[in-house]
């Protein structure tokens, strides 16, 4: 393929192998807009790339590889080159369309990576160009997408508001790859602290976000042990009105060793942080705890405490009242005791719903078996534990969701009896509520029951993600689209850098469609399929989204790669389990045949 650049590509002999940084640049809708009209996109795509890709290429020292169709690589030997092109390319793009219908414009998703490549004439090839292809992909339109070593080489010089993606497990890359978007326009920018440095809380709240706890001289048995005291303590602040606590999920990324608190501080738009040690002493584990002020990082409250493992589930309460006392001096300790998680009985039962929880989440049916496994092994254990009952309840609605499915009355009906049996034994658990709710609601089509158990989660645990989530799903089955989409930013408000972010941001997607905000619903589901390729509900929601918007052409690729994983899809069974009602479930259905689903 001959190359265009802004230095000729392939005039010199270039070394086999060298490190740059790639920019990959790809049109949103482009067969969409070919269709609509030929000729005149056309011409607008040649004076882009003449007037403002090959000269701000040019003006930031880069080289054009590719640039037939819809896609342009360029490579930079600057870092700083390629954000400053890519950012420069976005703007002017944005203005030179400002004039066009808005189905019409040509917008384009960036991706950048840095990492070796090799020469193949006037081509290259090698991971950097795989990454930045696929970071593109995952990119809001308009927007820019980096990796975590582009973000760090250039931490703190970026000029645009950052927001942090997590690790996105990306097609064909074999490891997930941290990513951040690069907002362009602020103005869209999502009204809620998910990834914006500067940002805090929309709340008059004290923040706070509990990180991993240093492991020193540690055997494995005391590393989950700690994993767990961990994760209770956040549970238990979790349950505090008092208190806005980031999920725990969104904290696993930092490495306890390294993490800089002022960064996750802006990250994460916290107020507090919380973070310790715990180590191996002769008479057994000794914690140490440190609340320290994200305004100044000042230490506020230090403490020690030791104990053995059958203890520990005293010492994380212990923890947990004194670390709300000091940020909440008038919270009542009646109160914070009503809010702490009821602890497993057995150590192992609560390590087989910590591994039943990850299992589940990926969304794929082998994992999924194993998970279910897992928690029938952790309700044998421990027949007391709520959460082992709430997550296998869980597993039928994903079951029945996903299409695994042969009997979904069955399943239904198992799901009921498994939350119900949760919230027997804690009552108060807002997890167990909300998972009630969504059965309810989705599986069972009793949206009385649903609302109910839905908001008695909220009340138990304003703090719990899930709680606000599920609500959104069924606000939406009943088009109440604006409700839902306020629940659906709490719950991600709450959870913004979750490492399974993807389920809320699918619900968001679906509350901005039941809103009549399709864009909005593309955007969001958009960011959940990159996150997450293989979730049926998201791919449904995406394809219906793009039906509405006029996208008949993306929504049918949409529903081919639904097919690639569901083969056996057929709208006739999902339209019997189809939790919306009236005309929204008849639009949803017709829009979904219309993407080219098969009845």
């Amino acid at each position: 393929m001959t190359s265009v650049s802004c230095h000729d590509a392939g005039s010199e002999p270039s070394p086999a192998r060298r490190l740059v940084a790639v920019l990959h640049l790809d049109i949103v809708g482009y067969t969409r807009l070919i269709a609509l009209d030929d000729l005149h996109t056309l011409m607008r795509m040649r004076r882009i790339r003449a007037e403002i890709v090959t000269v701000e290429a040019t003006r930031n020292g880069g080289v054009l590889h590719q640039s037939a169709g819809d896609s342009l690589l360029i490579t930079f030997d600057s870092i700083a080159g390629a954000v400053a092109c890519s950012l420069n390319i976005q703007r002017r793009v944005g203005e030179a369309e400002a004039g066009e219908p808005e189905e019409r414009r040509i917008t384009f998703r960036a991706g950048i990576d840095v990492g070796d490549v090799i020469a193949d004439g006037s081509d290259i090839h090698g991971n950097g160009v795989n990454v930045a292809v696929r970071l593109q992909s995952a990119c809001p339109v308009g927007q820019v997408c980096i990796s975590r070593a582009v973000h760090d080489h250039l931490h703190g010089q970026l000029g645009v508001p950052v927001q942090p993606l997590g690790r996105l497990p990306l097609k064909n890359i074999a490891e997930p790859v941290e990513a951040f978007v690069l907002w362009v326009d602020a103005h869209l920018l999502p009204a809620m602290p998910i990834g914006n440095p500067d940002a805090r809380p929309v709340t008059s709240t004290p923040s706070i976000a509990t990180l991993p706890f240093r492991v020193l001289s540690l055997n494995v048995e005391d590393r989950l042990l700690v994993d767990g005291l961990v994760e209770e303590i956040n549970h238990s602040l979790a349950g505090l009105k008092e208190l806005f606590v980031i999920s725990r999920g969104s904290t696993l990324r930092y490495d306890p060793d390294h993490a800089d608190l002022a960064e996750v501080a802006r990250e994460l738009g916290v107020g507090y942080i919380l973070h310790g040690s715990v180590r191996r002493a002769p008479q057994g584990l000794r914690i140490r705890t440190e609340l320290a002020d994200a305004s100044d990082l000042r230490v506020i409250r230090s403490d020690h405490y030791d104990g053995e493992g059958a203890s520990l589930f005293e010492l994380q309460e212990r923890i947990a009242l004194q670390v709300a006392a000091t940020i909440v001096p008038d919270v009542r300790e009646r109160e914070m005791r009503r809010a702490m998680r009821k602890p497993p009985s057995s150590l192992t039962a609560y390590d087989l719903v910590l591994q039943a929880v990850d299992a589940l989440f990926r969304i794929t049916y082998k994992p999924f078996l194993r998970a279910r496994a897992l928690l029938q092994q952790a309700i044998a254990l421990d027949p007391d534990y709520a959460p082992a009952y709430s997550y296998a309840a869980y597993a039928c609605i994903f079951q029945v969701g996903e299409g695994w499915s042969v009997d979904p009355e069955a399943d239904a009906r198992a799901a009921a009896e498994l939350a119900a049996q949760a919230i027997e034994r804690d009552p108060h658990d807002a997890i167990a509520l909300a998972i009630c709710g969504h059965v309810h609601a989705f599986l069972l089509h009793r949206f009385d029951e649903a609302v109910h158990a839905l908001d008695r989660a909220i009340e138990a645990g304003p703090n719990c993600p899930l709680a606000w989530t599920m609500s959104s799903a069924t606000c939406g089955y009943l088009g109440q689209g604006r409700l839902a989409v306020e629940r659906a930013e709490r719950g991600l408000q709450l959870s913004p850098l979750d490492v399974r972010v993807f389920w809320p941001q699918a619900i968001l997607a679906q509350a901005h469609y039941v809103d009549g905000d399709y864009a909005q619903a593309i955007e969001w589901a958009r960011r959940a399929l990159g996150n997450c390729p293989t979730a049926i509900f998201n791919l449904r929601t995406l394809a219906v989204s793009l039906v509405a918007r006029g996208a008949v052409r993306e929504a049918r690729e949409i529903a081919a790669h639904l097919l690639e994983i569901r083969p056996d899809f057929r709208l006739t069974t999902y339209a019997a389990h189809c939790p919306f009602r009236g005309e929204h479930l008849t639009r949803w259905i017709e829009r979904l045949r219309e993407a080219g689903l098969p009845d």
